[in-house]
């Protein structure tokens, strides 16, 4: 009897592999966590850094976990798939759909938050949480060259810098990535190669107070914008240069404009050297600000900024990198510090509140940011010719980054532990399954 068992769990176990592999069922994640030491820092946050914005404490940052089934984008035959994402970690409130902010931009009146994935879990944590940053259909048409339409809730497809850790060099990320540009989008977003040069893409975005941005499935649905822009790669795909951008009314209570693009030129100036640069500029009409500077003024906020990395292989196993940035939130409008407290702002029994620290200890103020980071990516286990297989894609990455800031048309500003500038020690893993 336990043979027949034991034989039936077997029969069941290997008919349900071989469902998924004929079906084509991918599952997949990783795992992304370390530790940031800030010597102007005893306890608290690295003021408005992120995603190690931490001081001096240990960060599982992302537990990512996906199921996919990917879209053969060839051929004469349609094709289904998607997409679902789940992350546990410090970095779930950055990628989380907080579209709809706890106040509208425009009039500071209070908003209803979108219920997607703001509190499925541990706000009693500060620091951890949960988000779906992805759940999407994908369909393949064998029209043309081939047209792929994916819709859902996904990852914006323009910048250059991502949430998920894996496709990052450094720990930390660039002031524009969490600020000057989205994170996600609900919609639809059709992409279509005109040749072997050319990819264009455009679609339409929803759910977002913000126009369009990190937008959610229950809230602003009436409100929708656009999204689009294009791809140009080299013949011999060295060099790549891609705008794109987003352009919204602000909220179904505000026909003010919404809108930001970039532009990012990639090109390997050698087999093992990579140059990036990237801009971005942003625009939303008529807010309210209260900040530093400007106490209940409504006007038009800007902000831009340039990046430059480069990157070099020095071995199979071992590169090095280097990050700068110029960052002007010209208007303090989008960058508070600690961001992780502004970021986790609701209100609670009438009374505006944060899970994540002190409300009242947030500071904003038009300002120059300037970021300049070095570091590395060492796949320790090829390199140590290390046998587990567990451990073969296992990357360590320190990194060494400099922050200073200067108040833009507005008195001093000191964000960094009342200081103008900070240093941080950052070492982190990524482990990808």
């Amino acid at each position: 009897m336990p043979f027949i068992v034991l034989h039936c769990n077997n029969l069941r176990a290997n008919n349900l592999i071989n469902f998924i592999k004929e079906k084509r069922i991918e599952f997949g994640g990783w795992i992304n966590a370390g530790a940031t030491f800030n010597p102007s820092q005893i306890d608290g946050y690295n003021g408005p850094v992120v995603f190690n914005d931490q001081a001096n404490k240990f960060q599982l940052n992302q537990f990512n976990v996906f199921m996919q089934r990917p879209v053969v984008s060839t051929g004469e035959a349609w094709d289904v798939g998607g997409r679902f994402d789940f992350l546990f970690g410090t970095d779930a409130i950055f990628t989380q759909a907080f579209g709809v902010p706890p106040f509208d931009v425009n009039t500071g009146e209070p908003l209803s938050r979108s219920n997607w994935d703001l509190d499925l879990c541990c706000s009693s944590t500060r620091t951890y949480g949960i988000a779906l940053p992805q759940t999407y259909l994908e369909t393949y048409a064998p029209i043309g060259n081939g047209i792929n339409i994916k819709l859902g809730h996904f990852y914006t497809p323009t910048g250059f810098e991502t949430v998920p850790a894996p496709n990052n060099f450094f720990y930390s990320r660039a002031y524009t990535l969490n600020i000057g540009e989205p994170f996600t989008h609900t919609g639809f977003l059709v992409n279509y190669n005109l040749n072997e040069n050319w990819l264009i893409m455009g679609g339409g975005i929803t759910g977002s107070a913000m126009g369009g941005w990190d937008g959610g499935w229950d809230k602003e649905l009436g409100n929708w914008g656009g999204i689009g822009g294009f791809t140009w790669t080299s013949d011999n795909h060295a060099t790549t240069f891609h705008l794109s951008g987003t352009y919204s009314e602000t909220s179904t209570h505000s026909n003010e404009l919404w809108g930001f693009y970039n532009i990012v030129l990639q090109h390997k100036i050698t087999p093992k050297t990579l140059l990036v640069l990237h801009h971005v500029y942003g625009h939303a009409g008529g807010v309210l600000l209260n900040n530093l500077k400007y106490t209940n003024v409504v006007k038009d906020a800007e902000w831009y900024s340039f990046i430059m990395h480069l990157y070099y292989d020095l071995t199979d196993n071992l590169s090095v990198g280097i990050r700068g940035e110029w960052y002007r939130d010209a208007d303090g409008f989008r960058n508070p510090s600690p961001f992780r407290i502004a970021a986790a702002t609701n209100i609670v029994d009438g009374r505006v509140a944060s899970f994540a620290g002190d409300i009242n200890s947030v500071t904003v103020t038009p300002a120059d940011y300037y970021a300049v980071t070095i570091g590395m990516n060492w796949k320790v286990a090829k390199a140590l010719k290390l046998k587990w297989d567990a451990l073969r894609k296992l990357n360590i990455r320190p990194n060494i980054r400099y922050d200073r800031v200067d108040a833009y048309k507005a008195p001093a500003y000191r964000p960094f532990a009342g200081n103008k500038d900070q240093i941080l020690f950052s070492l982190d893993f990524l482990l990808p399954f």
